[in-house]
């Protein structure tokens, strides 16, 4: 009997790569490639969040120059330069400068492989998601959209004018969650500390330096005359059957909004990234789906969708995903001119 054929084919097909984990994968190799001045980069985002609103419009017309950018004599722009620019920014293009820097997850679309080994998960606080940075002697606090929440003293390095340490203008950059019922702020990231920058830092990393450097300061304790506000470290689980149930059932000093995950090789990046994700549903989240001033389920529900020039309507996912399209003759009977972001009311169900 002649021996069996050695059937080459596999016997079992690979599973399907999600398109979020291509871009997962992409995101973790172009950060190990690039070779970011992190150090500026966190010095240009502290000047710029300390700086002063202006009290002219004038000064709307020019975005801040990127890092990459040159001026016109061919030199990078300084981080002056980037800081003052971005100072004068109003309206959409304030808001689209300062909502840059902050670090957004993707919705959840699908389980990460190795999510127990690579993932950190922790319960996301209900409030507002802003920047803070203290400096010489005060501590400031901006909402997404460049505008001031809060201006006060702080118990963060030289956030108060008591107990200055090191040179004045040494600054701290937290990620943070303003939780008004108890009007704390939910720590959920750290970018510098005393003017050291962690941009190029893991998750891993940054969670545990914010957790360690946090217990040497007393801004953990209750408001006090040099001490507006309280600051606390949200819980961060691993991403086991245990973690994953401690953050979504567990209890918290704070109003839940949802899962947060972090890849725990990620580095800080500026923007929507695949490498942070959210999980929102009907336990973890009051606020799956819109409400109103009164906290009442509207009969429509609102999604911005944007009108790319061939007609297309896509979100603002990275890659956009295509909701549908409009024809040339409607477009030009409305007259979308410039293409700009549009309200798409639909029924919720």
């Amino acid at each position: 009997m002649a021996p069996p054929q050695h059937d080459p084919r596999r016997p079992y097909k690979r599973p399907a790569i999600s398109d979020q984990q291509r871009r997962r994968d992409s995101a973790l190799q172009t950060q190990s490639a690039r070779r970011a001045d992190a150090q500026a980069r966190a010095r240009s985002l502290a000047n710029s969040l300390l700086s002063p609103q202006p009290s002219s419009p004038a000064a709307a017309d020019q975005p801040p120059p990127s890092p990459d950018a040159r001026g016109e004599r061919g030199h990078d722009p300084t981080v002056a330069d980037v800081a003052s620019a971005a100072a004068k920014l109003r309206g959409p293009d304030q808001r689209r400068w300062f909502a840059r820097q902050i670090m957004l997850p993707e919705w959840m679309v699908d389980a990460p492989p190795h999510l127990a080994r690579d993932w950190h998960v922790s319960a996301r606080p209900a409030g507002k998601r802003c920047m803070v940075v203290s400096s010489n002697g005060i501590t400031i606090s901006r909402l997404r959209n460049g505008t001031i929440l809060h201006r006060f003293p702080s118990a963060l390095p030289n956030g108060s004018k008591k107990g200055l340490s090191g040179p004045a203008s040494s600054y701290s950059i937290l990620d943070c969650i303003f939780h008004e019922p108890d009007e704390t702020y939910y720590i959920v990231d750290m970018i510098c500390w005393r003017g050291y920058s962690l941009y190029d830092c893991t998750a891993e990393f940054r969670f545990f330096w914010v957790n360690s450097k946090l217990t040497e300061t007393s801004a953990g304790d209750p408001p006090s005359t040099y001490h507006r506000y309280r600051f606390s470290v949200v819980p961060m689980y691993e991403s086991t059957l245990e973690g994953l149930q401690a953050a979504y059932s567990g209890s918290t000093p704070y109003v839940k909004d949802g899962l947060l995950f972090y890849n725990k090789h990620a580095h800080f990046q500026a923007g929507i990234t695949p490498l942070t994700l959210v999980w929102k549903d009907n336990t973890c989240s009051q606020y799956l789906i819109d409400t109103d001033s009164e906290g009442q389920v509207p009969t429509e529900q609102h999604v911005v969708l944007e009108l790319q020039e061939d007609g297309k309507l896509v979100t603002s996912d990275d890659p956009p995903i295509a909701f549908g399209s409009l024809d040339n003759e409607f477009i030009q009977k409305v007259r979308f001119v410039d293409f700009k972001m549009q309200l798409i009311s639909t029924k919720y169900k």
